[in-house]
């Protein structure tokens, strides 16, 4: 299967390269291309033991962070070296996780000359993988150099899995790398076990964990921060991902009015903020930028890192990535606040979390703007509601903490065997 992959890979060169190419150039800041062919600025050393945190983008590495911080606690003689694949994610790890990684660096293409080389610098005790970012190389080179692996904080999404199960023989020759599959789900366990595992354990999901790190902010100083009017109801929009999901957010809010409600809305790309704020200040007339420190009824929140922060002023959470079929995004943060949250009907990506806390009540699903409009007016008249939608928010973050230290028991044990 390694021979079979490579070739493969070699052979579809022309595709991958120029698309990945493209990709990067969208993005303000440019990866470090000699961190991804491998050549990090990490010195072999012997006497140092070193576990390597492999996260994606800006979701996984603030995930990462109660996991990062547990192993500080367990481990304090180990280095800590942590990968990303986007340059946001870069730009979040080493602006808000001071102290929690002595190395960040690019993960290198899974190339296998770059995958060693960057092997030979690291020459991690473990290789830790958040949630489904295995690459076939990247874990051949790990096990090359004996290094324990593990899947942390593991999930496989339904349309994942759906494409997956076709490649069934090719996800049991990857999984042979990986020693612990270590699951948010019961459905993910049985999951990553059809595709191949040998074994696999639910421990949890660490987002739980993460959203409490924004509980400490104090909501009168960021509605002065944020320049929000005393008195009127905040409704703020997390993660949008797509022009049809901004569509329906600017409808609704226009079927309820800027009157009567004042809106913060967080593209999940930051690329899109400049034309969400063109469209906005077409259809109201008005639209602030966070990151021009402006305020007004309808503010674009375009900076990094602080909408977890900004969910402690919301009266009503809307969050995005399931009204367009894009799988959904996180909201368990705006949860952890007791804050009430519509979403959706597409979150396939966060199935388990959205599940519960529409089983707990803590969520509303609407399908289209008109449902949307009617949740967010349902919950504006109706103050008990929210409260008690809020409070069931915060119960079932509180049931579900743990996740981040058992999955750092698990890389300190792999360190000891």
């Amino acid at each position: 299967m390694f021979l079979l992959y490579n070739l493969l890979l070699t052979l579809f060169s022309p595709i991958w390269v120029p698309w990945m190419l493209w990709r990067t150039s969208k993005r303000k800041e440019k990866p470090n291309w000699r961190e991804r062919s491998g050549d990090f600025e990490i010195k072999p050393d012997k006497t140092k033991r070193r576990i390597w945190v492999h996260a994606v983008s800006v979701g996984e590495v603030v995930a990462a962070v109660p996991i990062l911080k547990a192993i500080r606690e367990k481990l304090p003689e180990h280095e800590t070296v942590l990968s990303v694949t986007t340059s946001s994610g870069h730009q979040t790890a080493r602006e808000k996780l001071d102290g929690l990684f002595d190395h960040l660096v690019y993960f290198p293409i899974d190339v296998p000359r770059f995958q060693l080389a960057a092997m030979s610098r690291v020459r991690p005790e473990v290789v830790a993988i958040m949630e489904t970012e295995l690459w076939f190389n990247f874990l051949w080179a790990a096990k090359s150099f004996r290094a324990k692996t593990l899947l942390i904080n593991g999930r496989i999404s339904d349309r994942s899995f759906s494409r997956s199960k076709t490649f069934r023989f090719f996800y049991r020759a990857l999984l042979k790398n990986v020693d612990r599959c270590l699951m948010q789900s019961e459905a993910d366990r049985d999951r990553v076990l059809a595709l191949g595992a040998q074994s696999a354990e639910v421990l949890g999901n660490c987002k739980f964990d993460q959203a409490m790190e924004g509980l400490d902010a104090d909501p009168a100083e960021w509605r002065a921060k944020l320049g929000l009017e005393e008195g009127k109801p905040v409704l703020v929009i997390g993660s949008t991902r797509s022009e049809r999901e901004e569509a329906i957010m600017l409808d609704a809010v226009a079927e309820i009015g800027l009157s009567r409600i004042q809106v913060i809305h967080a593209p999940r790309h930051l690329e899109r903020a400049e034309p969400l704020a063109a469209v906005v200040a077409e259809r109201f007339g008005t639209a602030a930028r966070r990151s021009q420190d402006e305020s007004g009824p309808y503010l674009i929140l375009d900076t990094y890192g602080e909408l977890n922060h900004v969910y402690s002023v919301a009266d009503i959470v809307v969050i995005g990535g399931g009204f367009d079929d894009l799988g959904g995004q996180n909201l368990i943060q705006p949860l952890a606040h007791g804050k009430p949250v519509l979403h959706g009907p597409y979150m396939q990506n966060f199935r388990d979390s959205s599940e519960m806390a529409r089983a707990a009540g803590a969520t509303l699903v609407c399908r289209d703007a008109k449902e949307l409009s009617e949740g967010i007016r349902d919950l504006l008249d109706h103050p008990s509601k929210r409260q008690s939608m809020g409070v069931a928010a915060s119960e079932l973050v509180q049931k579900n903490l743990g996740a981040s230290d058992r999955y750092a028991e698990a890389i300190a044990a792999a360190t000891a065997s």
